[in-house]
């Protein structure tokens, strides 16, 4: 057998697509907002500023964010840093006729991102 193994075919197809764009967009989210600074009264103005920022990306067709106010440690300048393990986000993605959602939430004590589902449409 050849060295050369590009004879075989290496083509991502749409759905694999799919799931790297919206593992992508998760893992940029994640680390460009954690450590803004962020209160209570401020959490709704930011999830709303993460959703546009994101929506705006290449096949992105759905995106919903939640900070969970009740995990923040207020300083003793009124607010608190943005944490990954605040977050609730819930993505979809679509590729060529694949659709994609994926979420990134606190799991065991650990901001996780999955897959939810994957389906050609």
């Amino acid at each position: 057998m050849s060295a050369d193994k590009t004879d075989r075919n290496t083509t991502p197809d749409n759905k694999a697509q799919a799931v790297f764009e919206a593992g992508i967009k998760l893992g940029a989210l994640y680390h460009q907002w954690v450590g803004t600074p962020i209160s209570p009264k401020t959490a709704a103005s930011v999830e709303k500023a993460i959703e546009n920022a994101v929506g705006l990306q290449p096949y992105v067709t759905d995106i919903k964010v939640k900070i969970h106010t009740e995990m923040m440690a207020i300083n003793s300048f009124g607010y608190s840093e943005l944490a990954g393990k605040m977050f609730e986000v819930r993505i979809t993605t679509v590729y060529e006729g694949a659709k994609c959602v994926a979420e990134l939430k606190l799991e065991n004590e650990y901001p996780m991102m999955k897959i939810l589902s994957l389906e050609e449409i």
